[in-house]
C-alpha cells in the first residue's frame, strides 16, 4: 500500500456474543495488529446502541493498551461536546503518562447518539457550537499553555498527547484546517462529502506548532475472504444489521424483513453509508484501497471491517495487514 494502514474497532458485540467477549476479541486483534505493522487502533465513542461497546474509549484504550507493547492506541474519537475538555485532557494525559508515545486523541463533533441520549448526558445544542473553542482549550491544557487561568491538568500538562479532528462535513474541515491539525473523514459511513472536504482542508490548512503539513486520515469499509461469495454475503449480512441497528423499534427484523427493508427508500440510507467499501479476495481488496486512497487524497486510511462473522472480521485486517500475517 502507497500509504499507512491503520484499524478502526468499532467493538461490536454480535448477536452470540457478550460485552466482555467483545473487548477480548479488541484485546486480541490489537495484539496480533502490533505485529502485522498496522500504525494505529482507533476506538469511537457511541452510546445507547446495544451492537457497540466502545462508549468510553478511555478506559478500553487503557485496557488494551496493558496487554499490548507499541502500537499507537486512541480515541476515533472523543465526542467533546459530552465532555469537559478538561476531564479528557486528564483522562488523555494519564494515558500518556502510563503508555509514553502511544496514545493519540481524535475529537468528534456529534453526539454520538440519539437526541435523547444526548439529553441523558446532560448535553445541549450549545456544547456542540462551542467545539473549537474547547479543543483550543483542551489542546492548552496538553500543551501545558492553558486557556483558563489557575487551571492545569494533572496528569496531562506537557504530554502534548496529538490531537486529529474528525468529520464527515465540511465543518470538521474548517475546524482542522484552521487549527492546523490532523484531518480524519468518516467516509467508511459518511460518504457524501469525502472530496470536498479534504479538497478544502489541504486549501485552508495553516501550519501550526503541532503540524506543518497537512495530513488526511480516510475511513473506509473493508471485507476480505479468499472465498468472494463468502465475503459478499457478509457485506449482506452487515447490512441487515444495519437494519435493525437504525430502524427497529420493539422487536428485531427478520432477515426477510430486512431485505425487505434494504430495497425500500429508508434502505438506499444503508447503501449510500457503506459506499466506500472493499470487498472480496485480499487482492481484489488491496486494489480498492489502492483507488481509494488515491480518490481520498489520503496520506494514511484507517479501515473498518464490517464482517459481523469473527473470523471473517480478524482475518480481514490479517489479509490487508502491510507485514506478512498469518490467516486464521
Amino acid at each position: 500500500m502507497p500509504v499507512d494502514l491503520s484499524i478502526l474497532d468499532l467493538a461490536q458485540v454480535g448477536r452470540s456474543e457478550t460485552v466482555a467477549s467483545s473487548f477480548a476479541a479488541s484485546v486480541d486483534l490489537a495484539q496480533r495488529a502490533e505485529q502485522w505493522g498496522y500504525s494505529r487502533i482507533w476506538y469511537a465513542e457511541h452510546h445507547n446502541m446495544a451492537t457497540i461497546a466502545s462508549s468510553a474509549p478511555a478506559v478500553l484504550v487503557a485496557h488494551v493498551a496493558a496487554h499490548t507493547s507499541t502500537i499507537r492506541l486512541g480515541a476515533g474519537g472523543v465526542m467533546l461536546p459530552n465532555h469537559a475538555p478538561l476531564t479528557i485532557a486528564e483522562q488523555f494525559g494519564t494515558l500518556a503518562e502510563l503508555h509514553p508515545g502511544r496514545i493519540d486523541l481524535g475529537l468528534g463533533r456529534a453526539p454520538g447518539s440519539d437526541q435523547k441520549t444526548f439529553a441523558a448526558l446532560r448535553r445541549t445544542i450549545a456544547d456542540a457550537e462551542r467545539f473549537p473553542q474547547d479543543v483550543l482549550e483542551l489542546q492548552g491544557y496538553l500543551t501545558g499553555q492553558s486557556r483558563v487561568d489557575g487551571v492545569a491538568a494533572t496528569p496531562g500538562t506537557g504530554t502534548d498527547v496529538p490531537l486529529y479532528i474528525l468529520g464527515s462535513s465540511l465543518f470538521g474541515a474548517q475546524v482542522a484546517a484552521a487549527l492546523g491539525l490532523p484531518y480524519a473523514f468518516a467516509s467508511h459511513f459518511a460518504p457524501q462529502a469525502l472530496t470536498d472536504a479534504v479538497a478544502l482542508y489541504r486549501r485552508e490548512f495553516r501550519p501550526s506548532a503541532a503540524l506543518a503539513e497537512p495530513y488526511v486520515i480516510a475511513g473506509v469499509g473493508v471485507i476480505a475472504d479468499d472465498d468472494a461469495e463468502r465475503a459478499a454475503a457478509q457485506l449482506h449480512a452487515a447490512k441487515r444489521a444495519r437494519v435493525n441497528a437504525l430502524f427497529k423499534r420493539e422487536r428485531t427484523f427478520t432477515d426477510e424483513e430486512c431485505d425487505a427493508v434494504l430495497t425500500m427508500p429508508p434502505g438506499q440510507q444503508i447503501e449510500q453509508m457503506m459506499t466506500y467499501c472493499g470487498v472480496g479476495t485480499p487482492g481484489q481488496v488491496r486494489d480498492y484501497l489502492d483507488w481509494f486512497a488515491g480518490h481520498a487524497d489520503a496520506d494514511e486510511l484507517i479501515l473498518a471491517s464490517f464482517a459481523p462473522d469473527r473470523e471473517v472480521w480478524r482475518n480481514t485486517f490479517a489479509h490487508l495487514a502491510p507485514q506478512a500475517a498469518p490467516v486464521g
